[in-house]
């Protein structure tokens, strides 16, 4: 009998989170809920807590502190608040994996807290890796900590390196649907608006990563996670819009050959993938029929309409502290757009405004990067 693999969520009530807790409520003699962090929704927090009974809560908003710790009082499961307890939790001895599924650049610090704790990581965060790329994976290498990624595409692309780590890679091409808005000219673009772009063709997901996957940023995230996480060089990762999102990546090697990882577009398979490895475990997710779809299509994307894509491949060969300016100029354009004072094509306005405004490192430190956060922040903020 395995050892139960103890987990830290961080994030549960989001997207991501929630979805993992369906994996480990499926497979209750493979994992156990050790610690469960949530930003601001108490209630669920509350539910999740009664379930699946971990040892620890935080709740990151402070003012909901004594709500939690009431509620969970005669349960024995300890509570704290602040972003400071999520970062100090992550280094409990009892974890074995943590899921950073914490949205944007807010996940950065407790992440980087797990592996120096030298916890394994689930990484659903794409920003930690976008942000500070170079000082997460040296780290991770310091400490003997495996980054598994969560990410579909980026799954897809460790799924199809298992067993080929000895060969070098020629080129990845990550897959992209093309969102709501795929063929639409910059006229419609123009006049979108934000319960338009919440809707997305294929999968169920937050609302940021579904703007931005209507923006195509998230591809572009995706893209400077790629390089980090795989170590290539800018020009051995490629985007290709496949509308169907059944292929969810591809690896081509250096003979030629590629390998493609397919599945039905469900969050849930990359997530249990990346808490069981090395196991596969089983599943009752509805299977893929190829007769259900007698055609896979692919095209070439769009970046000039969509110029967030282009902006993110610029940062990413630009390097230094440019895809943190990225980062943190698109969360405040993407929250901008969803306040509804700015426009759908304003975001890739203000994205590239900050790339150009902010002041260029070419070797951050860690405190040049929460610097740099800071900075793009307030000069985004003052553009809108």
């Amino acid at each position: 009998m395995n050892e139960k693999k103890k987990i830290a969520i961080l994030g549960s009530t989001g997207s991501i989170g929630t979805q993992a807790l369906d994996v480990i409520r499926a497979n209750p003699d493979e994992f156990v809920v050790e610690v469960l962090t949530a930003n601001g929704n108490a209630d669920l927090l509350i539910k999740q807590a009664l379930e699946f009974n971990p040892n620890t809560v935080v709740i990151a908003d402070e003012s909901k502190y004594s709500f939690v710790k009431d509620a969970l009082l005669p349960h024995d499961i300890k509570v704290f608040a602040g972003s400071k307890a999520v970062t100090e939790v992550v280094q409990t001895e009892s974890i074995d994996m943590v899921l950073a599924a914490i949205v944007g650049y807010a996940g950065l610090e407790s992440t980087i807290a797990a592996i120096n704790a030298g916890k394994q990581i689930a990484l659903a965060n794409k920003e930690t890796l976008v942000v500070a790329g170079d000082l997460v994976t040296a780290l991770a290498k310091v400490k003997g900590v495996n980054l598994y990624p969560v990410d579909s595409e980026h799954s897809a692309i460790f799924q199809c390196l298992a067993g080929e780590f000895h060969n070098p890679v020629e080129k990845i091409y990550l897959t992209a649907s093309g969102g709501p808005f795929r063929g639409k000219d910059k006229n419609f673009l123009n006049g979108v608006k934000k319960e338009q772009a919440l809707k997305h063709p294929n999968w169920e997901m937050g609302a940021k990563i579904t703007i931005d996957s209507a923006s195509m940023m998230n591809k572009g995230l995706e893209v400077i996670e790629a390089k980090w996480l795989f170590g290539l060089k800018p020009e051995q990762i490629d985007v290709i819009v496949h509308p169907q999102s059944i292929i969810h990546s591809i690896v081509q090697f250096t003979d030629g050959c590629m390998k493609a990882q397919m599945g039905l577009p469900d969050m849930k398979l990359p997530i249990q993938y990346a808490l069981g490895y090395p196991n596969r475990l089983k599943s009752d997710f509805p299977r893929f029929n190829f007769l259900n779809y007698p055609a896979l299509t692919f095209e070439q994307a769009d970046t000039k309409t969509f110029r967030n894509l282009a902006l993110a491949f610029e940062a990413m060969n630009k390097g230094g502290n440019a895809p943190c300016i990225l980062n943190a100029a698109n969360e405040i354009a993407v929250a901008a757009f969803l306040k509804d004072e700015i426009g759908f094509l304003e975001m890739s306005d203000l994205v590239e405004k900050c790339l150009q405004t902010i002041h260029f490192i070419n070797k951050p430190s860690y405190a040049d990067y929460v610097e740099t956060d800071k900075e793009t922040r307030r000069v985004a903020a003052n553009l809108i």
